[in-house]
């Protein structure tokens, strides 16, 4: 009677069941996966299998599955301009390595870059096609040797690394003065006056200090501290100017704006807290936390010189 009822079904075309069943009427149905769909499976382990070992995969021992896949590129000696030849199994790395060769090796760039090249800095800026040259591969130099201490934007970090986005240069910001930042590098320094000045007449300092950029109000203190900052005792007009605007050749720094790039003082909420940063530096000293290195040797001379047009346009290129 079920073999009736079974050849009816699958006369039928119904689903057919394994012929199991439980309680009497809970039956398995017999889906089998389609076979275009099992094929599709089983290309996708072997793939899988090919896969491994053409690309690197998985860790055996104390090394991995290398591959079989290779990967030319060209590598350019950035001193002396040698290019040389290699081969490497195939990784994300070299695969880089390849696309920048390829893309330094462009006759396009060549082009552009002998024409930066040979022109002067003035020719360059009044030049839009030379100006986008200089974005696109000034990012990327930007980016490789200098967006670790002054941030990818070259926001700089406050005590730390000048931001380089505001137009305040404290080495002078024309191109060519940038340029020999960046070939001589810098050191930044400031004598400590702990021994030299009170503790009332380090308070009278750093309140004529703030009161230069408008963050305190003119006092009898700030007067007493100008007194210092102009005359012989504190002296700081030797390197800050008699008007407190800085003078470049020092690197001493414009404190009539309210950019600060050592003591941060826009972070204190009160003249107290102001005063107190200020005072750590001016008794302190700067010494050995404001170098940067030099480029030359570093970076060839075209290099330089994209980075010198790159950066000034950073801090709005006035």
């Amino acid at each position: 009677m079920s073999d009736n009822k079974l050849n009816a079904a699958q006369q039928s075309g119904a689903v057919q069941t394994t012929g199991h069943a439980w309680d009497g009427d809970l039956q398995e149905y017999n889906n089998p996966l389609p076979r275009w769909w099992l094929w599709c499976f089983y290309g996708t382990v072997v793939f899988s299998v090919l896969y491994w070992f053409i690309y690197p995969s998985w860790p055996v021992g104390q090394t991995w599955l290398k591959g079989f896949g290779k990967v030319d590129y060209t590598i350019i000696d950035k001193k002396t301009n040698k290019v040389e030849e290699r081969e490497e199994r195939w990784n994300t790395r070299a695969l880089l390595l390849a696309d920048l060769g390829e893309a330094a090796n462009s006759e396009q760039r060549k082009a552009m870059l002998a024409k930066v090249r040979v022109a002067s800095y003035d020719q360059i800026v009044k030049d839009p096609k030379m100006m986008e040259f200089v974005r696109s591969v000034g990012k990327g130099l930007f980016g490789d040797n200098c967006a670790a201490c002054h941030g990818r934007g070259g926001q700089g970090v406050v005590g730390m690394y000048p931001n380089l986005t505001d137009d305040d240069w404290l080495w002078g910001g024309s191109m060519d003065k940038i340029h020999e930042t960046l070939v001589r590098g810098r050191q930044g320094f400031m004598p400590a006056f702990e021994a030299v000045l009170k503790p009332e007449q380090l308070d009278d300092v750093a309140e004529y200090v703030l009161a230069l950029s408008g963050e305190a109000k003119p006092s009898p203190a700030s007067e007493r501290g100008k007194e210092i900052f102009q005359g012989q005792t504190g002296g700081c007009y030797y390197c800050h100017g008699a008007d407190a605007k800085g003078v470049s050749s020092q690197g001493a720094a414009n404190l009539t704006d309210k950019i600060w790039t050592i003591a941060d003082v826009p972070a204190q909420k009160t003249l107290e807290d102001k005063k107190a940063v200020l005072k750590t530096f001016i008794a302190n000293g700067v010494n050995n936390t404001r170098t940067m290195p030099a480029w030359k040797g570093r970076l060839n001379d075209d290099d330089i010189k994209l980075l010198a047009v790159y950066v000034h346009q950073l801090g709005g290129a006035r």
